[in-house]
Parts: C-alpha cells; structure tokens; sequence
C-alpha cells in the first residue's frame, strides 16, 4: 500500500516554495507520492488565491528524487491536448520519469467551463475528456497522429521528444463516487481516484465497503476492457502492466499512528493500492499538512 499527499493549489497553497518544502519533507518522512489539485477558479465560499498547479508540480519535481507526483485531477477538456503533452512530457523527464496523470472532467462543470463561455454539458465535457486522453496517448508515443474527432483535431503530427516512461506516463481517473460511468473509462487506463463523499455533510470519508464495492466493479469493466482491446489507447497499452491503481483520498490523524494504521489498512484490504492524506483550502491546512507529514505515512 503506497501512501501520498494530495494538497489544493489554493488558499494556503499558493506559494511554490511551501509547496516545494511540503514535498521535499514528504520524501524524507517516507511518503511515496505528492498531489496537487488543478483548478483555474475555485467557486465554493469567498475568492481564493489560485496557484498555477504546473508551477507547483514543477518544484515538486526539483525538490525530490523518488516520490511520485503529479495532477489530481486535470480537466483535460479545457485544456490543448499539444500544450498538455508538452508540459506532462518536461514534467516526465525533469523527475526521471515519475509523473502520473489524474484526469476527470473537473469539480464543478459551471465553474471550471462554464466561467470561460465553454459548453457545461456533461455528456459533452466527457467526450472531450475521452478524445483529449486518445491524442495525449498518441503524442506520448512519439509516432505519428492523424486523429479526428467530433471534438479534437490532430493532424500529422508527431511530439518528440517522448516521457521517460514508456508506453506513457500511468493515467489515474478522478470521478465522484457512486458515479459509475468514469469507471467504465478508468477500467481502460491505469488507476481510478474516487472521491468517496458523504451525502449528509460533504465531508470526504472512504470506507472499506465502498472501496470494495469500486475494486469489484471496475474489475468487471477491465475484463470486459479486455476483451475488447484494441479500441481505446488504454486498452492496448497499459502504462503499468497489469498493475491497476485504486486512490482513496481520506484524512487520519498525526497523533494516533494506531488509528491512522487500523484505518489505512482496512483499505488496502478491500482492494485499495494508494493511500492519500487530503487536505482542503482552509484556514490552518498548511500547518495540519506539514505536521501529518512530518508524523510520516501510516505504516
């Protein structure tokens, strides 16, 4: 069971260089991965200072030699899948390869698109999503792409150089659990990270039985994956093999290592393979995240 930080590029989290000391600290305490959310703008409570994530995840990058990192998750829909490839494919090589790709449609579809003029349709935003992931795929390659979509074009093109890793870097899909469609989608990449929330307060908490209940269905939707591979990118070419990652996001706390263990690994027993300590853009966040890491990883 691998365990990570995933922190918003709000609020508190602004300033890379705290970003980038909250990360080398990481590393050094034994955690295996740091995440950073993507958002333009933030619509829930008063106006929040946004960072740029490719800055943060950029000195997350510097700052370390061994943790994985990466976006959790990118709207690919609104972004260009070449100016993605680009920033995704330096970002690979700076680290020596140990990016990983979170993707989704975005948090809140009105503010992530809709701020911009740009369609909030769900449907819509989904197929862009599918077509943006088949052409980043085949950027990633370093082969040829003649893509057309009903969305996306990319004609004749091909990126060089290419991600350190190969196939391409892993692709995690974020959804909001009991959504069941974007696990049809993640069943073709490499990983789903599910936000797991409770409907009577918001609040994140993942249980065992509803990790359980995720592993069990995207199973079923990888084998059926396979059987029909060949029609997607993810299918036909799995970053990790056979390895599929599920994410869970959740919250113990510094000063119970005990709890913090008992929690964890009744996750890792319903089928979960990543652990990460959320934090949110609040008052008093980054203090509770420099202190939950310097407790190290529940192990």
């Amino acid at each position: 069971m691998h365990s990570g930080i995933c922190v918003p590029n709000l609020g508190e989290f602004v300033d890379p260089r705290r970003v980038m000391d909250l990360a080398r600290r990481a590393e050094t305490a034994g955690w295996d991965g740091f995440f950073v959310w993507d958002h333009v703008v933030f619509p829930y409570g008063p106006a929040q200072e946004v960072a740029d994530p490719w800055v943060l995840l950029t000195t997350v990058a510097l700052a370390t030699e061994r943790i994985r990192f990466g976006p959790l998750v990118t709207p690919v829909a609104r972004r260009r899948p070449g100016s993605l490839a680009r920033q995704t494919t330096s970002l690979d090589r700076l680290s020596g390869g140990r990016l990983v790709f979170g993707a989704g449609l975005g948090w809140t579809l009105p503010a992530e698109y809709g701020t911009w003029g740009e369609p909030v349709e769900p449907r819509e935003v989904a197929l862009r999503l599918d077509e943006g992931l088949a052409v980043l795929a085949g950027l990633w390659s370093g082969e040829r792409v003649d893509f057309r979509g009903e969305y996306l074009t990319a004609t004749d093109v091909t990126f060089l150089p290419t991600p350190v890793q190969r196939p391409r870097p892993p692709v995690w899909i974020g959804c909001n659990w009991p959504n069941r469609l974007p696990l049809r989608r993640a069943a073709r990449w490499d990983g789903i990270a599910p936000m797991i929330i409770n409907p009577r307060d918001g609040s994140v908490e993942p249980t065992a039985a509803a990790v359980a209940e995720i592993v069990a269905t995207v199973s079923e939707y990888r084998a059926a994956a396979e059987q029909g591979a060949g029609s997607e990118p993810g299918s036909r070419q799995r970053a990790g093999g056979e390895v599929f990652d599920v994410v869970i996001t959740g919250r113990t706390g510094p000063d119970e290592p005990g709890a913090a263990r008992e929690t964890v690994e009744s996750i890792a027993a319903a089928g979960a393979t990543w652990w990460l300590e959320g934090f949110r853009p609040a008052p008093g966040e980054y203090a509770a995240a420099l202190r939950r890491i310097e407790a190290g990883p529940p192990r």
